[in-house]
């Protein structure tokens, strides 16, 4: 093992750690722990058992487990080999007992087209499947010429972008504030101190990749900031802030 595995091993490690810490503080000390798996290129993040099968987290409303999550993150090295990134996410919330989620939170890295943050709901509207068929290009009219009929649970509804996408908390705020799942005493300052912590990981992730925007915007409030060594830039079309 490389050193730079064992240090990318170790992040992840400490990120399992963190989401155990964060969802036993909201659901309670039964929820099942995660783990880092590392899998060659990259490191699985999830609730694993003992046999590394993945665990589906239970969430209960008046005390019966109605609800479940699936979660798992792919961790990598980000551009500069100095941070943890997520390559891929998924955040799935079941109702028990059915194999299809009601909803996919997910995150791919590398996607521009769908959006690499979104949304599919698995649900069933008429004027949406009738808007889906109207479509003349596309991803619907590709389905349609493999006699494919469009589902609502395929359209990737945007979120925010990469770096503005929503992370495990704003799910488990979800679920608290439109089921009310039950949840332990202290629950919401867990997921505030954790939600803190996200938002700013994200903001530094953006000034890394808008420096010149930060800074005219601190000066604009009063700092004095000034770039004492030029800081090399790839293309914009790599900057993840400005991908859709």
């Amino acid at each position: 093992m490389t050193e730079e595995t064992s240090k990318l091993d170790e992040l992840a490690a400490k990120f399992a750690d963190d989401l155990t810490g964060l969802t036993r503080g909201v659901l309670g000390e039964d929820t099942p722990r995660f783990a880092a798996l590392n899998m060659g290129t990259r490191v699985r993040v999830s609730p694993i058992a003992a046999d590394e099968r993945e665990l589906r987290i239970p969430v209960s409303i008046n005390g019966e487990a109605v609800l479940s999550l699936r979660v798992r993150y792919f961790c990598c090295w980000d551009g500069s080999s100095k941070f943890l990134a997520t390559d891929q996410a998924d955040i799935h919330v079941h109702y028990a007992g059915i194999p299809d989620p009601l909803i996919r939170f997910e995150y791919v890295r590398t996607s521009k087209e769908p959006p690499g943050a979104h949304i599919q709901v698995h649900a069933h509207r008429d004027e949406m499947a009738y808007l889906l068929r109207l479509a003349d290009a596309g991803r619907p009219r590709r389905g349609l010429k493999r006699r494919k009929l469009p589902r609502l649970s395929e359209m990737h509804l945007p979120v925010g972008g990469h770096r503005m996408r929503p992370a495990l908390e704003d799910v488990l705020l979800f679920m608290q504030r439109e089921f009310a799942v039950d949840t332990v005493p202290g629950w919401r300052s867990v997921i505030e101190k954790r939600l803190k912590t996200w938002r700013e990981i994200q903001l530094m992730s953006s000034v890394r990749d808008a420096p010149e925007v930060a800074a005219e915007a601190l000066r604009a409030m009063g700092y004095r900031v000034e770039r004492t060594f030029p800081t090399p830039r790839g293309s914009q079309d790599d900057v993840k802030l400005y991908w859709p």
